[in-house]
């Protein structure tokens, strides 16, 4: 029989489960706040000869999982209220798919833990970045011990002008909605380490500031007085800018939708109400012993990471080029690129990747990299959805737990609460996920 699937949240991300449900299951409900955003992926159903799915309100999601008989829920709502639809979705007995970050702070993380330990339900949490053909092969050498007991890593990661930017003019930008950058977007990268290391964050001292968007980035001289984009003549030319009504996608999603709920998608990167950093160093110690020096920075001229493995018998380093830089025009919206999009996504500009092992005594040695197509984050969307909807086989263990949610997230929490406090942040204090570990013998 037919897996029954809902999704709530039906904004850009959403058109990605939407079209791979189409291969896996049946669609047979969407919800949102928004009714305008529904009828966007409703007519995108159409267009894709998918059959319509029933539209609900956030609100009734509780009811529309019994009324639509619905096997699974696929959150892609906004972080904050991930844990509402997650907790909602496991007493219907339903499985659950949410996007990441799993949730936004400590006691909506231990609701999600709980709800899942009481029901006895499952949560996957959406870490793509684990279905990336480069981060498997990653994961493969270290698994066979190419460079040994790994000591310490260092991860510095780049967000474009582009695509850094687009976190600071919508929800993102309140860390009340996001969790900030080191919850929102380094989860993925957390995520990473930890599968690679196979280990969990023990301790977390960070660092962090608004050094170039919000009000303060007067100071840099690129600021211009505008609320938001649409409409303002002071934007046009602003390569800060997002111009929702150049991009049909964009602003059948928001523009045409803003009646409904008033979110505007285009505020101005430094106008007042900017709550998370854009610069944040890290320093992480995990369970294993390695350590972690890491770096993410959302005004970089060029976008992508590098990382770097130490081991008992050499070193594995990893640089990845999504893009060599922010073409010119690009950062709007022209000829179908916009800000909303990034890296491989836009591929505008040139990037490549190297993967080189350094042995102690030997020469370095690069370490071919397959190539693979650099849609969908490298193909991993697409690798992914086979494994959470078709039940593709998994061998290295890519398919992430509730608790590999909860592990990601704390690194950053405790980042977040390190910044705040200036001190060093022991994870358990926190959280000491060992109450929702599964108990063996």
């Amino acid at each position: 029989m037919s897996q029954r699937y809902a999704i709530v949240g039906t904004g850009a991300r959403a058109q990605m489960f939407a079209q791979a449900l189409s291969r896996y299951g049946e669609l047979v409900a969407l919800a949102d706040v928004n009714p305008a955003r529904i009828e966007a992926q409703q007519r995108r159903l159409s267009s894709a000869g998918a059959p319509p799915a029933a539209a609900y309100h956030a609100g009734d999601v509780p009811a529309m999982l019994v009324k639509e008989r619905v096997d699974t829920l696929v959150v892609c709502s906004v972080d904050a209220t991930h844990d509402t639809y997650v907790v909602a979705a496991l007493e219907a007995g339903c499985s659950v798919v949410t996007e990441k970050p799993m949730t936004v702070d400590v006691p909506k993380c231990r609701r999600i833990l709980d709800a899942a330990k009481r029901t006895g339900g499952r949560v996957q949490v959406a870490f793509n970045y684990r279905f990336h053909p480069v981060h498997e092969q990653v994961r493969g050498l270290l698994a066979a011990g190419e460079i040994g007991e790994i000591g310490s890593v260092h991860f510095e990661w780049l967000l474009d002008v582009r695509h850094g930017a687009d976190y600071f003019r919508r929800w993102h930008r309140d860390k009340a909605n996001s969790g900030g950058l080191l919850v929102h977007k380094a989860t993925h990268h957390f995520d990473l380490v930890n599968w690679w290391l196979d280990s969990s964050p023990e301790r977390v001292t960070a660092e962090g500031r608004l050094f170039l968007y919000g009000q303060d980035g007067a100071r840099h001289g690129y600021a211009r007085d505008y609320a938001r984009a649409h409409g303002s003549d002071a934007a046009v030319g602003d390569p800060f800018a997002l111009h929702l009504a150049d991009n049909p996608a964009l602003a059948e999603l928001y523009l045409d939708a803003e009646a409904h709920d008033g979110y505007h998608r285009d505020v101005n990167v430094f106008a007042p109400g900017v709550s998370i950093e854009d610069d944040m160093a890290v320093l992480v110690r995990y369970r294993s012993g390695a350590t972690m020096s890491y770096h993410l920075n959302a005004y970089a001229p060029w976008e992508g990471y590098r990382i770097a493995f130490n081991g008992s018998r050499g070193r594995l380093e990893l640089d990845v080029v999504e893009s060599d830089h922010v073409a010119p025009g690009v950062a709007g919206a022209v000829k179908g690129h916009s800000a909303a999009l990034h890296g491989a996504e836009a591929a505008a500009e040139s990037g490549g990747v190297s993967l080189r092992l350094r042995r102690y005594w030997e020469k370095p040695v690069e370490v071919p990299v397959p190539a693979y197509d650099r849609a969908g984050h490298g193909g991993a969307d697409a690798r992914m959805t086979a494994v959470l909807f078709g039940g593709a086989e998994d061998p290295l263990a890519r398919s992430a737990t509730q608790l590999d949610g909860a592990r990601s997230l704390l690194t950053g929490l405790s980042a977040n609460e390190s910044i705040a406090t200036g001190r060093r942040v022991d994870v358990a204090d926190l959280l000491d996920l060992d109450e929702w570990e599964p108990q063996h013998g």
